[in-house]
Order: C-alpha cells, then structure tokens, then sequence
C-alpha cells in the first residue's frame, strides 16, 4: 500500500483544479484569466505532487527540452494575454513532453475496455513514443 501524503493530496487538488480552469477557460472563448489560473495552478499541483526538484528534474532533462521550452513557453504567452497561441504552443509542448507516456495510457484505457477501432490508435501511438530522436 502506497501511503499518499498531506502534500501530494494538496497537489492533487490543486491539480484537479487547475485542469477545471484550463477547460472552462477554453469552453469560454480562452479566457487568458482562466487559462492563466490554470495553468499555474496546475504546474504548483504537480510540485506538490512530485516535488520540487523531480518536477525541475522532469522540466529540464537534456532530451526534453524542446518540448520544455514550447510547453512553459506556452505558459508565458498565455500570462501575457495571448491565450490562443499560448494554448497552441502549450499542447505542441505537451505532447513533445508526454508523448513517451501516450502508449502506456492508451494500452491501460484498451486493458479496460475493449474497443475495436482504438487497437489502431494504439499502434500509431507505439510508434510516435519510439522515436529514435532524442530531441
């Protein structure tokens, strides 16, 4: 058994909140106050879940700094009141940085439930998370 702490339940929230203003923030034509709240609320919930030096350590890995620079590039645009370009920048960076992850998730959702057409989705995602580029 995996014992949570005070902090990580904290981050979990603060996270869950901060993915609620990114998508109510989207749904209200990008407001840049809502995507800014959730935005940072988000990245401070990932501190706290992960910490402070695993988050910088995941931030600023040789091999992910591309996807680092568009993703907290993103963040920057969005704080400066251009939300829909900030948004786009944001997702390039986000799925440069977590595309490694995509397989794993998708192979858990498919292990779950059992939906013919997505066994192709899984497969082209095999394929982007083996890439032989490490930038």
């Amino acid at each position: 058994m995996v014992a949570i702490t005070e902090f990580q339940k904290i981050g979990a929230g603060l996270s869950g909140f901060g993915l609620f203003f990114l998508l109510f923030g989207v749904l209200l034509y990008f407001d840049s106050v809502l995507l800014a709240f959730g935005n940072i609320l988000f990245l401070t919930g990932l501190a706290f879940i992960i910490g402070l030096r695993r988050t910088a350590q995941f931030f600023f890995q040789r091999h992910k700094f591309r996807g680092s620079f568009f993703f907290l590039g993103g963040v920057v645009l969005v704080l400066c009141r251009w939300p829909v370009i900030g948004m786009l920048v944001e997702s390039y960076g986000f799925v440069l940085l977590f595309r490694s992850f995509f397989p794993m998730v998708l192979g858990f959702v498919l292990s779950v439930v059992n939906i013919p057409y997505l066994n192709y989705l899984f497969s082209f995602f095999q394929l982007l998370g083996s890439s032989s580029s490490m930038v």
